[in-house]
């Protein structure tokens, strides 16, 4: 299986607009060596940027609907028009209560829509690998948007997790985030089990992303 790489472009200055969309064209071009790129972009970039690369796209949010009179969400059946292939659901900046999470996965497994839910706690990793969602995301809140990586800061709360989810579902897998930023990070996380990381700030906000991103990749 090969490891994967989730690049979230959040709403920084780098991201938005005519940026991002040249950010993410870039990003696709860089050399991969075997991994999975995903990025997943502003909300408002996501069409522009779905129809012009070749490497996934995963949306930042996913509301539980599909079409109607749903005004000012974000639609899986839009996304899936626009080619996205999947979602991050429940970040810590952009967090839902559990029981509209759930409804989202299951609408996402309906939909065959890959999904990637964040959690800040052991506790929370049990209870969402519940969903049996694609994948969990176990991000220590303290530690997201800083150079200190989880995997220097606690390596043993991501292997707590990595069993924890195996003990409930056996279909969902984990990725590492917090603070993720050099390809030391990315092979530790992966030597603790996990089958990728989740990286925010470190990649758009690099003097030269592409570069930045091909030296992360072991």
């Amino acid at each position: 299986m090969k490891a994967l790489i989730v690049i979230n472009f959040k709403t920084y200055k780098e991201t938005v607009g005519k940026k991002g969309v040249a950010l993410a064209k870039s990003l696709a071009r860089a050399k991969r060596n075997g991994y999975i790129v995903v990025i997943a972009p502003t909300l408002l970039t996501i069409g522009d940027i779905a129809r012009s690369i070749s490497i996934p796209v995963y949306a930042q949010h996913l509301d539980a609907v599909t079409s109607g009179s749903h005004t000012g969400h974000v639609s899986i059946t839009e996304l899936q028009e626009m080619g996205v292939k999947g979602t991050i659901l429940n970040h810590s900046e952009r967090k839902v209560p559990f029981s509209v999470l759930k409804e989202t996965v299951l609408l996402a497994k309906k939909k065959k829509f890959k999904t990637i839910v964040c959690a800040s706690s052991i506790a929370e990793v049990k209870k969402v690998a519940a969903l049996e969602p694609s994948y969990i995301a176990y991000e220590p809140p303290k530690l997201i948007g800083s150079n200190i990586s989880v995997t220097t800061a606690k390596p043993d709360i991501i292997v707590k997790a990595v069993e924890a989810v195996k003990a409930v579902s056996r279909k969902t897998k984990v990725l590492c985030g917090a603070g993720i930023h050099s390809k030391e990070d990315v092979g530790h996380a992966l030597l603790l089990g996990t089958v990728g990381v989740l990286i925010g700030h470190a990649v758009p906000k690099a003097n030269n992303p592409r570069t930045f991103l091909e030296s992360m990749l072991l």
